[in-house]
């Protein structure tokens, strides 16, 4: 199954509405099916009533089926958030009797730094320039595209799944009349700050019914490139002009892709690069060696664990946590894993030189504070603590979680 990520109900309903207890039926006929022609007519059970959902607003019946079967069947579950987010990142339509589909793309930078990371509407010059090069490295010949000119925060992405669908209708339509979108760029939540984040740019491919989307899909030699090649072209033109966007930052350009593809892509990348980035900070404010910091980490969860936390130490007190890390574990990630998480988090340490590595043995209820609502850390005492720097030490992004 793969791996995914989506804004849990918050509320566990006993009893489903009707066209919950449908897509719950038709998530495990489709997850039981034994051919494709079964699995297209529950694939299309299943995308009728999702965007007949999506697009009245009715989302909680969606997200009522998903925690019903997170909780019962997860080869059901796999099924059933593929086709939600199917739903929500492609709209097919009919624009003066030619079909359209389009796709909501990401292209995803993964960033990291000692100071910090920008967000929100991108100059009108630099937005244009990365359009041209994502259309012109990326996109398919017969494709129309329009980006929103903003980078985006994980805060400030569309927050649920008819939001989503709701963004990929009007860039889709803007790209295929030529016209800007108007998108709401002045009220974006605020980003938490981070040592190190993915950021996001967003927008919609449009093209003709059965037209191909990318280059890599491209028939023709002229037209044709691999993934791997226009990864090349797209971070050889594009990150002239992401560089300056940036300041202060190391950054890695990712393949501009379908848009949860990325978002799924972009925590996995992120992870190694925030311990580098922690330990880097650490090391420079504090005026230490890597080989002078304590790594504590600790399995989180309710029922397995979720996440791994990493509590980062200096000095003789095990009670304080100078920084912490989480590092989330995607969808069906697990010990069994080729090598397992702990020895992905115990490598990376390795190479930035931090040696000394304490494990918790015991799964834990994730808690935060109830302050500020950041994750608390374990530290080498077995309790979880806020992250602190030392009180004699006043760097100017001290705040960092």
């Amino acid at each position: 199954m793969k791996e995914h990520r989506h804004a849990r109900a918050r509320e566990r309903k006993a009893h489903l509405s009707p066209d919950a207890e449908r897509m719950v039926a038709a998530a495990l006929g489709l997850a039981n099916s034994g051919s494709r022609i079964e699995d297209r007519f529950w694939e299309a059970q299943l995308a009728a009533r999702i965007e007949r959902l999506l697009d009245s607003g009715h989302i909680q019946a969606v997200y009522d089926s998903l925690d019903r079967l997170h909780q019962t069947d997860s080869e059901a579950y796999g099924a059933l958030i593929e086709a939600v987010e199917e739903a929500a990142e492609t709209v097919s339509t009919e624009i003066d009797g030619q079909r359209w589909d389009m796709l909501l793309v990401a292209a995803p930078l993964v960033v990291w730094t000692r100071f910090r990371i920008p967000s929100g509407p991108l100059p009108a010059e630099a937005a244009q320039a990365l359009a041209a090069h994502w259309q012109g490295h990326v996109l398919s010949r017969p494709a129309r595209f329009r980006m929103s000119p903003c980078l985006y925060s994980i805060d400030q992405l569309p927050r649920d799944f008819g939001e989503l669908r709701r963004v990929t209708r009007k860039l889709g339509l803007a790209a295929v009349s030529g016209q800007a979108a108007k998108l709401d760029l002045k009220t974006l939540p605020e980003t938490a700050e981070m040592l190190a984040d993915s950021r996001f740019l967003l927008g919609v491919v449009a093209v003709p019914s059965g037209a191909p989307l990318f280059r890599w899909q491209e028939s023709e030699p002229g037209d044709h490139a691999s993934r791997v090649q226009c990864l090349e072209q797209w971070i050889a033109q594009a990150r002239p002009n992401i560089e300056p966007l940036l300041p202060g930052c190391g950054f890695e350009c990712l393949l501009p892709d379908a848009f949860h593809l990325n978002l799924r892509e972009s925590d996995r990348r992120v992870r190694p690069y925030s311990i580098r980035a922690a330990v880097h900070y650490l090391t420079h404010a504090l005026d230490i060696e890597p080989s002078q910091i304590r790594a504590t980490v600790a399995p989180f969860g309710d029922e397995r664990a979720d996440e791994y936390r990493i509590g980062l130490s200096v000095g003789e007190d095990d009670e304080d946590v100078a920084h912490g890390i989480v590092w989330p574990l995607l969808g069906a990630e697990s010990e069994d894993d080729e090598p397992p998480p702990l020895e992905q988090i115990r490598e990376v340490l390795r190479e930035v030189g931090v040696a000394e590595m304490r494990l918790w043995p015991d799964l834990t209820e994730p808690e935060f504070c109830e302050d500020c609502g950041v994750p608390l850390y374990p530290n080498g005492k077995g309790e979880v603590v806020h992250a602190e720097m030392p009180g004699d030490v006043e760097p100017d992004s001290t705040h960092f979680h």
